[in-house]
C-alpha cells in the first residue's frame, strides 16, 4: 500500500510538472509573430517609395524575420525586402548573395540561401523593390 501511494504522488506529481511545461507562459511573454515583430521594428516610420536597390548595403545591418522581411538598415531609414515568397524566409538560412561589381544591393541580383548549422543549400530567393521607411520626426523636434 505504501509502495502504491508513492508511486500515485510520483505520477501526480509528473502530471503537474507537464502540465506547467505546456503552459503559455503568462509572465515571460509571447513570442511576437514575424508581422508584429516587423510592426514594432518599423514603429514612428513612414514608408517611402518602392527602389530597386540599396546602395552600400554591405555596410547596413540585415535583420531576418521569419515568415515576413528581411530588413536592411540602422538609424533614420530602413528598408524592409519582403520577397516574391516571404513564407519561405528563415532565420535559419543564410544568404548567399553573388554580386558583380557594384556595391548595391538589387530586385534582380541572384541570391541562394544555405542552413545556417549544415551548410546544405535550402532554396533560393527572389527579391522585390525594397521599401524604404523613414524616422517621422515629431513637429516639437522640428522646432527645436
Amino acid at each position: 500500500m505504501v509502495r502504491s501511494l508513492k508511486v500515485l504522488t510520483l505520477t501526480a506529481a509528473s502530471a503537474a510538472g507537464l502540465a506547467l511545461l505546456g503552459a503559455p507562459p503568462a509572465m515571460a511573454g509571447e513570442k511576437l509573430k514575424g508581422e508584429e515583430k516587423l510592426e514594432k521594428i518599423l514603429e514612428g516610420r513612414v514608408a517611402g517609395e518602392p527602389v530597386r536597390c540599396i546602395r552600400r548595403f554591405a555596410e547596413r545591418r540585415m535583420r531576418t524575420i521569419d515568415d515576413t522581411a528581411y530588413v536592411y538598415g540602422s538609424g533614420k531609414t530602413l528598408y524592409v525586402q519582403r520577397t516574391t515568397r516571404p513564407k519561405d524566409i528563415d532565420d535559419d538560412d543564410i544568404l548567399v548573395i553573388r554580386k558583380f561589381g557594384n556595391t548595391n544591393l538589387c530586385r534582380l541580383d541572384q541570391i541562394t540561401t544555405v542552413d545556417r548549422f549544415s551548410g546544405f543549400f535550402t532554396g533560393a530567393v527572389f527579391f522585390e523593390d525594397f521599401v524604404p521607411y523613414t524616422r517621422v520626426e515629431d513637429a516639437e523636434e522640428a522646432d527645436s
